[in-house]
């Protein structure tokens, strides 16, 4: 079936995360040897000293722990979104490389909203991307079959609906600010999706260096001023229910 919703895979992260995090930053208030300090965090608890690095802001060492997310069934106008945050690596399927119709009619996404009013509506919907289908088969045609350089320009009259898949890596610390802004509840629905998947699986892995991550109102007041949207309390109840969280 050609619609897909956000779907978020941990692939891969950095050995040790909460320990690697521990070790390099006692490296800056220690004269220890290198073995010292590895054998240390790796025999004691580092749950509070990583509590005190984030309570006084020493986040650096955070940026030596990495993870690596495979994501899928969401759109190229997440992809437009999720870019925009610098300090990460993406790769990304190539609509040039990869024919949209590869597997039939390519796969998209339906917008919550649409859904809300209706079969009628979400039909409609449904009907327009086929016909968009027919016109990216058309173009493929018309320039050459579906091959690389006939895919380059047919894929114009795709829309930002299409889905798109790719892989992100991201260092601790940057992954603690996306989470600040990506799972408010003013981020756009499907990064937020996007985003509380990828806190949930991270708070299983690394559950002391994500005990305090999310929105601003997940430990505080909320950090959007007179566009809250008012829902704290539910933010703080979704928040709550996964593992990993420190009062």
């Amino acid at each position: 079936m050609p619609q897909v919703k956000p779907k978020v895979t941990l692939l891969t992260y950095t050995a040790n995360p909460e320990q690697t995090v521990a070790m390099s930053a006692k490296l800056c208030y220690s004269d220890a040897t290198i073995e010292d300090l590895k054998q240390g965090v790796e025999s004691g608890d580092v749950s509070k000293f990583l509590s005190r690095l984030t309570g006084f802001g020493h986040m650096s060492p955070f940026e030596h722990a990495s993870f690596t997310f495979g994501i899928e069934g969401v759109s190229r106008a997440f992809l437009a979104q999720v870019t925009r945050h610098r300090i990460a690596s993406f790769s990304v399927k190539s609509q040039r490389y990869v024919a949209a119709n590869k597997s039939g009619e390519f796969n998209y996404i339906v917008p919550p909203a649409i859904s809300a009013l209706g079969k009628e509506y979400e039909d409609k919907y449904k009907a327009q991307m086929s016909e968009m289908h027919g016109w990216y088969e058309e173009w493929q045609t018309l320039l050459g079959g579906a091959k690389e350089s006939s895919n380059e320009d047919a894929r114009f009259v795709l829309p930002n609906a299409a889905e798109t898949k790719m892989t992100i890596t991201m260092n601790a610390r940057e992954l603690l600010h996306f989470l600040s802004l990506r799972c408010c509840n003013r981020a756009q629905w499907e990064i937020r999706e996007v985003a509380w998947q990828m806190l949930t699986l991270l708070i299983d892995v690394a559950p002391n260096l994500f005990c305090n991550a999310g929105p601003a109102c997940v430990k505080g007041a909320c950090s959007e001023g007179k566009m809250t949207c008012g829902k704290a309390a539910e933010v703080r109840a979704r928040r709550a229910s996964l593992s990993g969280d420190k009062e």
